[in-house]
């Protein structure tokens, strides 16, 4: 099953959710691929992988096949990113531009549980072949005004890749984070993404992350919220929405 971690408005914890729902995973015996298309490389680093070898732009050019771009590590197999995916909108420029992640994926797709891949900050063509190469999406929003407009054109999106490079897309469900039921306005926020979820006929996952200083932490450390501090808020909130997760993808198999 291949999801895209996904939201086109940056700092709404994208990596870091998608480390820990591998995390997750890979502890309950799930075989996890993951795929860093974010040019910051933020996944690729925290897990300890340096630029040497190739990368996911690599097998998207079709320069190297998709099996010999991956790393193993504690969490998983990774296909590593590279900062030279800054230049992609202007690097696809065929007709087939929406399909190269989808193509070079195919070959792996039997031998995985899980392929999750970390999208970057924007609806660029990184984004479109994220969204074209994937099964159902998880879609991470703070509880702010932005995060609101984010989804909103988020949706526009998959609308389009829906119409076009991608009918079965579903999405798995919008997941709030950096959450703190301290303020009122994020309060009202979050009863509002319940609503867009309703209007859309989207799942709004119970789980929500609370802000946690361990969540940078963990990232400075290069290890994922579970192994950095079992008992933080964070932590149990993950665990949650792992949980969560997994439960309904497990029902949706049954049907």
């Amino acid at each position: 099953m291949v999801i895209s971690i996904v939201n086109q408005k940056g700092g709404v914890a994208k990596t870091t959710t998608t480390l820990a729902l591998g995390a997750f995973l890979h502890d309950k015996g799930r075989k996890v691929l993951f795929v860093d298309l974010d040019s910051q490389c933020n996944l690729t680093h925290t897990v300890g992988i340096q630029e040497s070898g190739p990368t996911v732009l690599d097998i998207m050019d079709h320069k190297e096949l998709a099996g010999d771009a991956v790393v193993h590590t504690q969490w998983g197999d990774v296909i590593p990113s590279t900062g030279n995916l800054a230049i992609a909108d202007t690097h696809f420029v065929d007709f087939a531009r929406a399909y190269h992640l989808k193509e070079a994926l195919e070959t792996l797709r039997e031998g995985y549980d899980f392929i999750l891949i970390d999208t970057p900050p924007s609806l660029g063509v990184l984004t479109m072949n994220a969204l074209t190469a994937s099964d159902s999406l998880v879609i991470p929003a703070q509880a702010d005004r932005y995060s609101l407009e984010g989804v909103a054109q988020l949706y526009q999106t998959i609308d389009v890749v829906r119409k076009y490079s991608n009918p079965n897309l579903k999405v798995l469900g919008i997941l709030i984070t950096r959450y703190t039921n301290r303020s009122i306005l994020r309060r009202t926020v979050a009863q509002t993404l319940g609503q867009v979820a309703e209007a859309r006929d989207t799942h709004l996952f119970e789980a929500r992350i609370r802000e946690c200083v361990a969540i940078s932490e963990a990232q400075t450390k290069g290890t994922d919220i579970f192994s950095y501090n079992k008992r933080s808020n964070a932590t149990q909130d993950y665990q949650a929405f792992g949980t969560e997760f997994l439960s309904m993808v497990e029902e949706k198999k049954k049907k």
